[in-house]
């Protein structure tokens, strides 16, 4: 009987320490390394909240966007969700996300501790998202094919870059390019490096009125698609469909230089024999440094209810701890979204990381409405004076209107 007792009694105990186990979902897009790196964090989570499961799931990102907007309103899906930063606006009046509990998520300490372009996340004066790591861009270079023409270091200006660029250049006897001395592709980084690199190293301002304002329509932003067409039409230092995808002649080792963000770093430590460096952005004619971060942030959903709400918001507080911003890093290659972590001694002058933190200080971050659309809208802009010989100065204009027109709709709606 008393055996019997005992048993029950442990039966009951056991029942209950399992009712109050709470478990929660989170949802990323699926990149190796950033998958990695959260179960890692999980773990971590997990064995410091033995009351707290964490379940992952993960879609291609072509997927993503659909997948959360379905589940969410349907009361499925994630607790804590992953979105990009230009999405927050969506979001937020999808109704798919919640504002972050201020007593866990000061505003004021948020931002004295993180890097300022995560101020994009507030609205209000209260935060709804936050990153773990956020992303800038730099020069990564081939070493190898950068000996084999003789050149001893990355260069340091926009007219070293051209220079480089033509020493790296191969063509084959029918004067086709084999190996291009830079990569370029609008549907990359490059409309990044274009609106907040270049053209305001020509000395413009790409937008005005927080960025609902169209301003690179300027002869800053004239001379900044003379200098990247130039390129491929006056320099033939490299050719926009290259081998399809920029990264991938910089993988293949086709290409002598690509710009590119921090996230390129795992998968470019996989390739086999691929020896690179990487460097800070090239100075603009004036010494004028800049370039462009971003980042992808985590938020609760308006799904975490009671008990999984508040597991959620312990979770939220673990992933902007300085310990996950290291092992983002590490694992991922993406910046620590605050000082204290991403500008240690050891990390800002790491020599493939600390380029890319160093480039934080000086970094500008977009506020799109719809950054598919305003990316679309350069692509079309380079490609009518690249395929149709349309007049820069035409296609800037055109390229232009378009993009304002796509600010004018969503900020008047």
């Amino acid at each position: 009987m008393r055996l019997a007792a005992l048993a029950a009694a442990g039966s009951l105990m056991a029942g209950a320490a399992a009712a109050e186990t709470v478990e929660i979902e989170y949802w990323q897009y699926f990149f190796e390394a950033r998958v990695d790196a959260m179960e890692v964090l999980i773990e971590n989570f997990e064995a410091a909240n033995p009351d707290i499961t964490v379940t992952m799931t993960h879609f291609p990102y072509a997927d993503y966007r659909t997948k959360v907007a379905a589940a969410i309103p349907a009361g499925e899906g994630p607790d804590v969700v992953q979105l990009f930063y230009g999405w927050l606006n969506d979001y937020i009046e999808a109704d798919l996300i919640q504002p972050l509990p201020q007593e866990n998520f000061d505003a004021a300490t948020i931002d004295a501790e993180f890097f300022p372009m995560v101020g994009a996340m507030k609205r209000d004066g209260q935060y709804y998202a936050l990153p773990t790591a956020v992303r800038s861009l730099a020069l990564f270079y081939n070493e190898r094919l950068f000996e084999e023409a003789g050149l001893d270091g990355p260069p340091e200006t926009l007219d070293e870059l051209v220079e480089h660029a033509k020493a790296l250049t191969k063509r084959d006897g029918a004067g086709n390019i084999t190996q291009v001395g830079i990569t370029t592709g609008m549907t990359a980084q490059d409309h990044h490096w274009f609106r907040e690199v270049l053209v305001r190293q020509f000395g413009g301002e790409p937008y005005t009125d927080d960025y609902q304002t169209v301003n690179w329509n300027s002869d800053a932003g004239k001379a900044a698609l003379e200098f990247y067409a130039g390129l491929e039409k006056e320099h033939g230092v490299t050719a926009s469909n290259f081998m399809d995808e920029p990264q991938a002649a910089f993988k293949a080792q086709r290409a002598g230089m690509h710009i590119d963000g921090s996230f390129r770093i795992g998968a470019l430590n996989d390739i086999r024999g691929l020896r690179y460096g990487v460097a800070e952005l090239p100075a603009g004619p004036n010494g004028t440094r800049s370039n462009y971060s971003s980042y992808w942030v985590n938020a609760i959903t308006t799904k975490a209810e009671d008990a999984r709400y508040e597991a959620a918001v312990k979770f939220m507080e673990y992933l902007v701890s300085d310990e996950a911003m290291q092992i983002w890093l590490d694992t991922v290659g993406e910046l620590p979204a605050k000082p204290s972590v991403g500008m240690t001694e050891e990390n800002a002058n790491d020599p493939v990381f600390g380029p890319f933190i160093r480039g934080l200080d000086y970094a500008h971050t977009t506020k799109f409405a719809d950054e598919s659309a305003q990316r679309q809208v350069l692509v079309d802009m380079v490609e009518r004076v690249d395929i149709e010989g349309q007049d820069m100065t035409e296609s800037l204009t055109q390229a232009a209107e378009a993009e304002q027109a796509i600010l004018d709709e969503y900020y008047t709606d």
